[in-house]
C-alpha cells in the first residue's frame, strides 16, 4: 500500500538541522529560487515546525534528484520533481515503485543499510544508470534523517538520497583515461626504441636484460642498458640511468647510450670510456644526473674489468654460488667533471654471473637502499637458471609489479660451464715469443699444429697461419718484447691475436709498389672478416683478426 506523504515530514540531524533551521529563519534558499517563501506552519503536536518545513522547502527546489526513504525495506517517502524527471514517476499502490527499485542494480541499498545503521553518511561514486530515457553516471551521498508522523507524534530512521549527475565528468574523465593511456603506449613505446632492439648474444657468454616502465603516468624514464661485442672474443656490458623522467630524461639517455657505443669500438679500457662519457654528459645535459656503470669481459683472462661513475655497484656470484657485492673504484655521477675515473676486475670463469641494474629494482622510499641490496644478493644467490629466468625471478623477488613507481633494468651475464663435445669447440692455445729473426718460422708451425689439431680446413688453416705470420712479424718490426701469439676458438670464429710491449697502435696504410714492408696489416685486413687493435691496462697493444666459421 502506498505511503501518503503528506503523513511524514523530515528532520535531518545534529549540525544539519541547525543549518535548515537557520535557513529557514533568515529566508535563505538554494540559487533556484529567486523570492523567499515563508516557511509552512508546523505540523501539529511535533513542536519541530522550523525543520520540517524548512527541510520540505529546500529539498523541493534542489535541481538534484532526491529521494527519502524509511524502514529496511527503504520505502520512499518522498521524492522531488527532479527525481521523478529522472528516473520516472511513483505509481500509487504499485509496491515496485514505493521502493528503489532503479537503483539496486547500483548497489544503493546495502549502502543505505550501513548508513542506517552507523548514522553516517556515505557515498557511493560514478555509477551507470538508466535516467530519463539514457545511460547517464550518478553520484549519490546517502545521509541519515529522521522522519515524523503527525498522528502518532513518534520518529523513525530515514535516509535521504542526493544524486548528482556526473555523466559528463565521467565521459571527460574516461577520455582523458583514454589520452593518458595512448600517450604511455606511446611513451613506452618511444623508451623502448632507444633501447637495443635485440641483445647482441657473445660466443662466450649468455645475456640477457628486462626493462619495465615505472608508474602508470606517460612520461618515460632514463633507464637503458646494451651488450657490444668487442674483438677478441671479448664484451662489453653497460647500465645507465638518466635522473627524472620526461622527454628530456629519454633524450639524454639516448645520445649516452648512442655515445657508448662509438666510444666502444674504440676498444678503450672502462675508465676510458666512463671519462669520455662524463666530459659528453657534461655538454649535452650540465643539469641532468646521470649514473653509468661499463664493465668488459675477457674469456683469454677470466676478467671482468669495470668502472663506475656513481652507479650502484655490480653483483658477481662465482661457480660455487657465492654472492658478492663489487664495491671497488667508483666516482661521481656523469657530468660533474674534474675526476679521474679507476677501473677495477674481478674473476669471472666458467659458472659465474654477474647483473648489473638500476636503482628502481633496489630502492624504495620506506627502507635503507642496503635493504634491497641485500634483498637482491639473496634472491641472486638462489637462481642458477638461464640469464632470461633469472631477470624474471629477480623482478618477483624484489616485488617489481606493473604499478612500481619507478622504471627498472636489469642485464644479467653468465658465463656457462661447458663439457663434451661442446668443450672441444671453445679452445684456446698461447705461444710466448722472445723476438729474433726465429720467432716468425714459430708462430706459424705453431699455428699450423694447433690449427691442425682443432681440424679446421685446410683453407681456414692457411688463412690462420698467414695471419699469424703477418701480426707476429709486424710486431717484430715495430713492436717490442714481451710477444706473445694467442690462438683462440669458438663455436662461430677463429680468433688470432698477437701482443706485445709498445703501444703504437698499427693502422692500414696503402704500400707503393716499390715498397718492401707495409703490406702486414692490409693482408690481414683485406683476408680477415674482422681486424683490430687496442692498448693494454699493462701497458703495449694487442692486435687481432677474426674469421667466422662456417
Amino acid at each position: 500500500m502506498a505511503v501518503n506523504l503528506t503523513r511524514w515530514s523530515i528532520r535531518l540531524p545534529g549540525a544539519q538541522r541547525r543549518n535548515a533551521a537557520a535557513r529557514a529563519e533568515t529566508g535563505s534558499v538554494p540559487a533556484a529560487r529567486t523570492e523567499p517563501q515563508p516557511a509552512p506552519p508546523a505540523p501539529p503536536g511535533t513542536g519541530r515546525g522550523v525543520d520540517a518545513a524548512a527541510v520540505h522547502e529546500l529539498l523541493g527546489q534542489v535541481p538534484a534528484p532526491v529521494a527519502v526513504v524509511h524502514g529496511s525495506e527503504h520505502r520512499l517517502v518522498y521524492t522531488n520533481d527532479a527525481y521523478t524527471t529522472a528516473f520516472g514517476s511513483r505509481d500509487a499502490g504499485n509496491p515496485a515503485r514505493e521502493t528503489l527499485a532503479e537503483l539496486v542494480d547500483v548497489g544503493l541499498l546495502p549502502l543505505m543499510d550501513q548508513v542506517r545503521r552507523s548514522g553516517t553518511s556515505r557515498t557511493l561514486k560514478s555509477r551507470r544508470v538508466a535516467s530519463a530515457g539514457r545511460d547517464a553516471v550518478y553520484t549519490f551521498t546517502c545521509t541519515p534523517v529522521e522522519l515524523l508522523t503527525p498522528e502518532e507524534a513518534t520518529t523513525a530512521p530515514g535516509v535521504l538520497v542526493f544524486a548528482s549527475d556526473v555523466t559528463d565528468q565521467a565521459a571527460s574523465a574516461e577520455r582523458l583515461r583514454e589520452s593518458e593511456s595512448h600517450q604511455r603506449e606511446a611513451a613506452v613505446t618511444l623508451q623502448r626504441s632507444l633501447l637495443p632492439q635485440k641483445l647482441e648474444q657473445p660466443d662466450d657468454l649468455r645475456v640477457a636484460a628486462t626493462y619495465q616502465p615505472g608508474g602508470i603516468d606517460a612520461a618515460v624514464g632514463g633507464d637503458w642498458y646494451d651488450v657490444i661485442t668487442l674483438g677478441a672474443g671479448r664484451t662489453a656490458a653497460v647500465i645507465g640511468d638518466v635522473m627524472g623522467r620526461g622527454v628530456r630524461a629519454a633524450a639524454v639517455m639516448g645520445q649516452l647510450r648512442t655515445a657508448v657505443r662509438a666510444y666502444a669500438r674504440l676498444d678503450l679500457p672502462p675508465h676510458e670510456v666512463i671519462q669520455l662519457l662524463d666530459g659528453l654528459a657534461g655538454e649535452i645535459a650540465p643539469s641532468q644526473i646521470a649514473t653509468c656503470a661499463y664493465t668488459v669481459y675477457d674469456p683469454n683472462e677470466g676478467t671482468l674489468t669495470y668502472a663506475s661513475a656513481g652507479h650502484l655497484p655490480l653483483i658477481v656470484r662465482d661457480a660455487d654460488g657465492e654472492v658478492r657485492r663489487v664495491t671497488g673504484p667508483t666516482g661521481p655521477p656523469l657530468g660533474t667533471g674534474g675526476w679521474l675515473h679507476t677501473s677495477g676486475s674481478v674473476p669471472f670463469g666458467p659458472g659465474a654471473s654477474a647483473v648489473l641494474y638500476t636503482d628502481g629494482l633496489v630502492e624504495r622510499r620506506d627502507a635503507d637502499i642496503d635493504v634491497g641490496l641485500t634483498a637482491l644478493e639473496r634472491a641472486f644467490a638462489g637462481s642458477g637458471d638461464s640469464p632470461q629466468i633469472v631477470c624474471d625471478r629477480l623482478l618477483r623477488a624484489l616485488g617489481i609489479t606493473g604499478d612500481h613507481d619507478d622504471d627498472v633494468a636489469v642485464l644479467v651475464l653468465a658465463c656457462p660451464e661447458r663439457e663434451g663435445e661442446e668443450a672441444d669447440l671453445f679452445r684456446g692455445a698461447a705461444l710466448e715469443l722472445l723476438g729474433g729473426v726465429e720467432a716468425a718460422s714459430r708462430a706459424r708451425a705453431f699455428a699450423e699444429g694447433v690449427l691442425t689439431s682443432w681440424r679446421f680446413p685446410e683453407e681456414l688453416r692457411e688463412l690462420g697461419v698467414l695471419t699469424a705470420s703477418e701480426l707476429v712479424g709486424n710486431s717484430l718490426k715495430h713492436g717490442k718484447a714481451p710477444m706473445r701469439l694467442r690462438l683462440r676458438r669458438t663455436d662461430r670464429r677463429l680468433i688470432v691475436e698477437v701482443t706485445d710491449g709498445d703501444e703504437h697502435l698499427p693502422r692500414r696504410q696503402q704500400a707503393d709498389a716499390a715498397d718492401e714492408t707495409g703490406r702486414g696489416i692490409a693482408v690481414v685486413a683485406t683476408i680477415a672478416t674482422e681486424w683490430g687493435s687496442r692498448r693494454l691496462p699493462e701497458g703495449g697493444k694487442a692486435v687481432w683478426a677474426e674469421f667466422e666459421l662456417t
